[in-house]
This record gives C-alpha cells, sequence and structure tokens, in this order.
C-alpha cells in the first residue's frame, strides 16, 4: 500500500506539473509571437524610451510570472524525482512474509513497476495510465543534426540521442519552442539532460552558449 500511495502522490504532482507547463507554454507563446519582445527583448528602443508597440507593463508582469512558474515547476519536478526513487528503491527491495498481504499478487505488490528495461515499453499487462517508469522516460524528441566542436557535441550528445527530459522540458505540448526557451533561460549554466542511447538511460549535462556556429547548442531536434 505504501507504494501504491507514493505512485498515486507522483501522479497527482505530475498533473499539477503539466498545468504549470500549461500555464508556462500560454506566457511563452504571448511574448514570443511575432513583434513580442520574447523572453529576454529590450523594451526599449533604438532611442531608448519605453517602446510603444508593446504593453511594457504587462510584459514584465508575464516574464515574472514565468519565473515564478519556472521555479515552481523545478521544485515539483525535485519532489517526482524523490519520490520515484523511493519507488525504484521500493521495488528492489526484498519483500518479507510480513510485509505481504494475502490479497495482493507479487505483481501488485511492487505497484506494477515492471523491471528496469522495461524504460518505454508498456508494463505488465495492459495501458496503465499510472505506470510511473513509464510516464517519466519516454523520449520525446530526438537528436538529427549536430556539428562537430558544438557545444552539444562537446558536452557528450550525439546523433541519434532520444530527449527523455531536458531541463525543466519533459513531455507536453509546444516543445521545441520550449526547449529553445531552456536553452535561452540557462546560457552559460549546465542543463541536466536524461537521453536514451541504444536503448539505455544517460544523464549528461550541456551548457548553452555562444560558439563559432549557429545557436547556443549546435544541434538540431525532432519532436517525435
Amino acid at each position: 500500500m505504501v507504494g501504491a500511495n507514493l505512485k498515486a502522490e507522483a501522479m497527482n504532482l505530475m498533473e499539477k506539473r503539466s498545468g504549470i507547463e500549461a500555464e508556462m507554454n500560454v506566457i511563452i507563446e504571448r511574448l514570443c509571437q511575432p513583434g513580442g519582445p520574447g523572453l529576454f527583448g529590450n523594451l526599449l528602443d533604438s532611442e531608448g524610451f519605453p517602446r510603444a508597440d508593446i504593453d511594457i507593463p504587462a510584459v514584465r508582469a508575464d516574464r515574472q510570472r514565468l519565473s515564478e512558474l519556472r521555479n515552481d515547476h523545478k521544485d515539483i519536478t525535485e519532489k517526482i524525482d524523490q519520490k520515484i526513487e523511493v519507488l525504484h528503491s521500493a521495488r528492489l527491495a526484498p519483500i518479507t512474509e510480513s510485509d505481504k498481504d494475502p490479497g495482493l499478487n507479487a505483481q501488485e505488490r511492487v505497484v506494477n513497476l515492471g523491471t528496469s528495461s522495461s524504460f518505454g515499453n508498456p508494463v505488465g499487462g495492459g495501458n496503465n495510465s499510472m505506470d510511473v517508469d513509464v510516464v517519466v522516460s519516454r523520449p520525446f524528441a530526438t537528436v538529427d543534426e549536430i556539428t562537430d566542436r558544438s557545444p552539444a557535441a562537446e558536452d557528450g550528445l550525439q546523433l541519434g540521442d532520444q530527449i527523455v527530459k531536458f531541463g525543466n522540458v519533459e513531455v507536453g505540448e509546444n516543445l521545441l519552442q520550449r526547449l529553445a526557451a531552456e536553452a535561452q533561460i540557462n546560457q552559460g549554466r549546465a542543463i541536466s539532460l536524461v537521453v536514451m542511447r541504444q536503448g539505455a538511460l544517460i544523464n549528461l549535462t550541456v551548457t548553452p552558449r555562444y560558439w563559432s556556429g549557429r545557436g547556443l547548442l549546435g544541434c538540431h531536434f525532432r519532436i517525435l
């Protein structure tokens, strides 16, 4: 029952995180629309006066709210990771006779988490929306272009890597836009990545930065 409760708590946190991501997407779209100021664009014109073509108080409010949401997203993601770690530990821990519930079979006692080789694949016998392993390990993009000596290449990213997590970006809507925003916001700072490479999950860090080529990473993501 402890595992089931932890799993329910993790899924509840994931739902809350999805709500945060939805609000972030709305703000990003509003700021990045054609003619908009973007996430970091100057609010002054070439002569140093406030831009007349945008609502500056609204832009500042949006940027402040986006910063708050990013902090909330980071906090809730850390809580999810903690619960997933406990669930994984519970799955691997031996079950004593005193721990067994006669009303549950062995598969139910480990909360249908499957095995460590089941990442990205259905577990058990059906579509279980409560399967945390599958939810948190589903790739959403692949690296289909990468330039030699680019930040992405130097930091260990490889052609064909499938992105499971890119900083605070996981599955959801407007992924390309969110990936670009994540790189821009973290320019010069390391971003934690989880990639699937030849069926294995790998942790990496990449630091978006200026270099001799285009962009901050020097690679292209294709959404799956």
